[in-house]
Order: C-alpha cells, then structure tokens, then sequence
C-alpha cells in the first residue's frame, strides 16, 4: 500500500526517485513544518490533532481535540490527495481552520514526502 502511493505520486511528479526508495524521507520535512503543533503519535494531541493513521479518518474527528466547527463540518476523509492539497493551503481546503499563521507547504517535493511519511505513520 505504501509504495502505491509513492509510485502515484511519481506518477503525479510529486515525488523524487529518492523517495519511491525511502518512504520514511519525509519525517525531516515534517518535522520542519508540521511538528510545532502536530504529532503522528497516538492519542498525543497538542495544539492540532494527534496525525497518526490520519490516512482513511473522517476531518474533524479525533477523540479529545477541541476542531473548529469548520472541520467538525468537513464532510470527506482524508487521502493522499486531500492531505497533499490541505498542506499545500489549509485555508482553501477548509476555510476557517485553525492553521494560522501556518500559510503551506509550497514545494510539490516535500508535500509528497509528507504524505508519504503521514501514510507511513499509520497501522
């Protein structure tokens, strides 16, 4: 399941050749952009929602965490495609999440190997 997504986004020129041979490369970029406020460890929410096993959850819906009714509202699960557009601009994917002052992930590189690293990061 996981090189299905590394190889799609390959496919998609969202990925590097290094990270279809690393999936976990992304834990760097994560680290630089997600982790001030999230974790993919279970249950440890902080200032946003605990990310681990985000892949195939409805929005909104994490046990203990405090959404904006904007999330709570959001009507999808969340899939590669969802998370790669909600990290590139979390505004547009969902207005009126709690993101500020977090404006993205602009590089389609790192987005991919965040995804490929939240994908990981799940059962």
């Amino acid at each position: 399941m996981k090189w299905t997504l590394v190889l799609t986004l390959y496919a998609m020129g969202m990925a590097s050749p290094s990270l279809a041979q690393e999936p976990r490369a992304g834990e760097q970029a994560f680290n630089n952009s997600c982790r001030t406020c999230h974790t993919v460890k279970e249950g440890d929410n902080r200032a946003g929602p605990s990310l681990h096993a985000i892949v195939g959850r409805k929005a909104g819906t994490v046990p203990n965490f405090a959404y904006t009714e904007a999330m709570k509202s959001a009507d999808f699960v969340w899939d590669e495609d969802k998370l790669a557009r909600f990290i590139e601009d979390p505004e547009a994917m969902v207005s009126g999440n709690r993101m500020k002052p977090y404006t993205g992930v602009r590089s389609a590189e790192d987005r991919a190997k965040i995804v490929a690293f939240l994908k990981s990061s799940g059962p």
